[in-house]
């Protein structure tokens, strides 16, 4: 009934009268109604007792059109000029927290947000237009930084409140989120470090507390904007920035969702300031998703960003994360892995900067191994193409190392088949229950069961340098003497 009697805006007498009746109408907005309840057998109280579910409807509708008259009524840089009214600012700011902040509803244990529809907000008919109604608020020239900060509106507790609403499941709410927060970063100066702090902080929490965050990518394309905007040189905050809050959020299992806005900032860090590239590199080394193919592929499209920003000066300090991530990956059994991966010597600036040249007699001794195994035992016929162009490129970039390798290689595939067949022999014997001590063991033999039939890593094929200690100190549970 208070919402059905007020007459409209554009009624009004004079503008005392108006102003008047815009803060009344700002006062009815606070009343929140409970959106979760079902209607037809439902009765809420508000002000005056108990109210049907038909009023409860009919004032949730009111509410709505009250809400769209005001965001109507502010839409114009006249109908602003209400907002240097006294005390308006804070009446605003009231309605508006009353309405958007609230406890946000626990997620089941068994919601997975790559696979689930997200859950969207019951309230929404009356929380868009509340977000609307803020966002023409913080843009609007009536509502200058100084005089917001003066008066306590638009705080440091209000941007946290508003950071602490990206946990939101809806993305509607999310997506009016990210706009007024970066509205609120460019406005008001003197707010922009605790901002970029306590979005730290939501990221350092998601890694290595929750693992669960609803916002992170919202927050992500907000600070690619921020970054974007960094002076040169950057200061030893935003690479602290850097080294504790966005490289970690590699290591997150849901880094999938949000990895398309991780990696816009990341290069935009590397576009900033070159030197970045090695900590990145390393970062990624630590967060490697060894076990998940699919990741691998996501990252490795990373690195080649990275790497196609680089300059030489900084390539000797990244290069052991660097090989080990080439060396791994070439050694991959899934096919796309190993793609990707020999796809990266497909970018001239790579080749030239990283990989050929001076660099070549790093690189090519770190990948030769499992090049060369690519290159004849791979089903796939791309895989083979790909790894037998790399191969051409190093002969022709240098062909004595090359050959150095291939006679190294083929020396060392000799020694590890006389091992093989030695230790098969040394196995028939124990097996048939020979004693350990009456066997002519071979200096510097790896002992390894042939019958489990596994490969044999590279760490595994240079322990013949190692010691025998183990296999002097094996007891057959055959020999009963």
């Amino acid at each position: 009934e208070i919402f059905k009697g007020l007459p409209m805006l554009g009624e009004a007498n004079n503008p005392s009268e108006q102003t008047e009746l815009f803060r009344y109408k700002l006062q009815l907005c606070k009343i929140v109604f409970d959106f979760d309840k079902n209607e037809e057998n439902s009765t809420s109280t508000l002000q005056n007792g108990p109210h049907s579910s038909t009023e409860l409807l009919y004032g949730k509708e009111l509410k709505r059109k009250t809400l769209l008259e005001l965001v109507e009524y502010v839409n114009s840089e006249r109908g602003q000029k209400i907002f240097a009214a006294v005390n308006m600012m804070e009446e605003v700011i009231d309605m508006v927290s009353i309405n958007i902040f609230r406890p946000l509803p626990p997620q089941e244990d068994e919601y997975d947000p790559e696979e689930d529809d997200p859950v969207l907000e019951t309230a929404w008919p009356h929380l868009q237009v509340v977000y609307e109604f803020l966002l023409r608020f913080v843009m609007s020239k009536e509502v200058p930084s100084k005089t917001a900060k003066r008066k306590g509106v638009i705080d440091q507790k209000f941007c946290l409140r508003l950071i602490h609403m990206f946990d939101s499941e809806d993305p509607r709410e999310r997506d009016y989120l990210k706009t007024i927060l970066h509205r609120v970063y460019g406005k008001f100066m003197s707010h922009r470090q605790f901002i970029r702090t306590q979005i730290g902080y939501t990221f350092q929490r998601f890694v290595y507390e929750t693992q669960r965050h609803n916002g992170i990518s919202e927050l992500l394309e907000i600070l690619g904007s921020i970054i974007n905007g960094f002076v040169l040189p950057l200061k030893e905050e935003h690479q602290s920035f850097l080294r504790t809050s966005l490289i970690p959020l590699h290591k997150p299992k849901m880094v999938a969702l949000y990895h398309q806005q991780l990696n816009y900032c990341i290069v935009q860090y590397t576009d900033k300031d070159r030197s970045t590239c090695v900590p990145i590199m390393n970062g990624l080394y630590k967060y490697w998703p060894w076990t998940h193919s699919s990741k691998q592929v996501m990252f490795l499209n990373e690195v080649e960003e990275i790497l196609d920003s680089v300059v030489p000066d900084f390539v000797e300090e990244m290069r052991p994360a660097l090989l080990r991530i080439l060396n791994k990956s070439i050694k991959s059994e899934h096919f796309q892995v190993v793609e990707r991966t020999l796809y990266l010597w497909n970018n001239n600036h790579i080749v030239t900067h990283c990989f050929a040249n001076d660099q070549a007699k790093y690189v090519l001794p770190a990948i030769f191994s499992p090049l060369k195994r690519k290159l004849k035992e791979h089903w796939n016929p791309t895989v083979m193409n790909l790894a037998d162009e790399v191969a051409h490129l190093y002969r022709i970039v240098d062909g004595s190392l090359w050959k150095q390798l291939e006679s190294t290689h083929k020396l060392r595939n000799e020694t590890k088949l006389r091992i093989a067949q030695r230790r098969k022999h040394i196995w028939t014997k124990l097996k048939s229950g020979v004693p350990p001590s009456k066997l002519d063991f071979e200096n510097n033999l790896l002992v390894k069961d042939p019958s489990t039939d596994g490969d044999y890593t590279d760490e595994e094929d240079m322990m013949y340098h190692g010691s025998t200690d183990t296999l002097q100190n094996f007891q057959n549970p055959m020999d009963t003497s």
